[in-house]
């Protein structure tokens, strides 16, 4: 198989998962919540699950935008900024301080899946500005 058929498996693929993982780790925002905090159940495992997937997303998308000589369209820094932005409301979502409400975490998390079907949207219509 080729090389970078095989690399856009393995990114999207991490995406389909971060999706799952992202609807699943929402769950724990409203059941079982203890005050401030999400339900600390299996936390270890969403949060490596998470991990994984953001990790293999940023490698795979270096090395396909390598093997494409970092030639790229202009939506794709709108992508960009968006994937940042998921990743900040995810880090505010989930921090482990009791200064943060149940409902900033929820709307951190809101936007947080916002953002990441707003790249996905993105990816498939691939709109051309200007």
């Amino acid at each position: 198989m080729e090389t970078q058929l095989l690399l856009k498996i393995i990114h999207m693929t991490s995406i389909s998962v971060l999706l799952v993982i992202l609807l699943a780790r929402g769950l724990t925002l409203f059941k079982g919540v203890q005050g401030n905090q999400p339900n600390p159940a299996g936390r270890t495992l969403w949060v490596t699950l998470q991990h994984l997937s953001v990790t293999l997303i940023v490698v795979t998308g270096i090395v396909l935008l390598a093997l494409k000589d970092f030639q790229v369209e202009t939506w794709f820094y709108a992508k960009i900024i968006l994937f940042l932005v998921m990743l900040s409301s995810l880090m505010k979502a989930y921090r482990k301080t009791d200064s943060i409400l149940l409902v900033q975490r929820r709307a951190g998390w809101g936007i947080a899946l916002v953002a990441l079907l707003a790249i996905i949207a993105l990816v498939m219509i691939k709109p051309s500005f200007g």
